[in-house]
């Protein structure tokens, strides 16, 4: 009976050991930006998890590196595979409501989210969200109070001050916007903080400015996608577009959604 006990001990170690190797194998192909190695290590992963919180994680990440791959449909298929396994998973929820949002369906984006925020009432990625469907919605005084609430549990979130400089930027305040930017800088110089104000430099075409920003956001974080399609922008603007393409590319290689820029993409189609 204790030989019997022992090897299935052996076993279970074993299996354990096997697994973690696996999920380390799948993290690091995600810090790596090898989306399709991530792939495959997680669709691993989660078809022989029997646990369903980890089982929902896997999915949930599976979804993700999907995402990234450009294969929105089964994206959407692994998410739902994640909330079936863990239906209180906030993160689903999250990633649901901004998929959907992505897609453009605003009434499914805003069920997602709604219910993810009553699972968690602190989730600053579902308000974030949220404030960008209410935005696009027309619903400017919602998108402003969401940003705001993160602000009463998180006072310090970057991205609900820099969302809301975001706000006054396309509203039309574009010096609100740079004053709300310059502030931000001389308190933390990040490279979102740079790559925002960079933005805000290239609606007020003031070139020389937003590429040095970039530029400065890129030497601070060079795997931050965002600024290489701000500096694609830039580059498009002041027609040299063939270092506006191969900006694109390091933004898709840095971990951007290439189905995001299919209009910048246009534009580097070879004649």
């Amino acid at each position: 009976m204790k030989k019997h006990l022992f090897v299935l001990t052996l076993a279970l170690t074993s299996l354990n050991f096997f697994s973690a190797q696996d999920k380390k194998t799948a993290e690091e192909c995600m810090q790596k930006a090898d989306y399709k190695c991530a792939e495959e290590q997680y669709t691993k992963l989660a078809d022989k998890e029997h646990i369903q919180k980890f089982q929902s994680e896997y999915f949930n990440n599976l979804g993700t590196a999907q995402r990234r791959l450009g294969k929105i449909p089964v994206a959407f298929k692994s998410y739902e595979s994640a909330l079936k396994s863990n239906p209180l998973s906030a993160s689903v929820y999250a990633n649901l409501g901004s998929l959907h949002n992505q897609k453009g369906s605003k009434t499914k984006a805003l069920e997602y989210l709604n219910n993810g925020l009553k699972i968690d009432d602190q989730n600053a990625e579902m308000y974030l969200t949220r404030s960008k469907v209410y935005e696009n919605l027309g619903k400017k005084d919602l998108a402003e109070k969401d940003l705001n609430q993160i602000l009463t549990f998180a006072p310090d979130n970057i991205f609900a001050r820099t969302g809301l400089a975001n706000l006054k930027k396309r509203n039309g305040d574009l010096e609100g916007s740079l004053k709300d930017y310059n502030q931000l800088l001389s308190e933390k110089p990040e490279s979102l903080l740079y790559n925002g104000r960079a933005d805000v430099y290239l609606k007020l075409k003031k070139y020389k400015e937003a590429l040095a920003d970039v530029n400065k956001a890129i030497s601070i974080d060079p795997k931050f996608s965002q600024s290489y399609v701000t500096k694609a922008l830039v580059l498009f603007d002041t027609a040299k577009e063939k270092e506006a393409c191969a900006s694109l590319d390091k933004a898709v290689a840095t971990g951007y959604e290439k189905a995001a820029l299919t209009v910048q993409f246009a534009k580097c189609v070879k004649k």
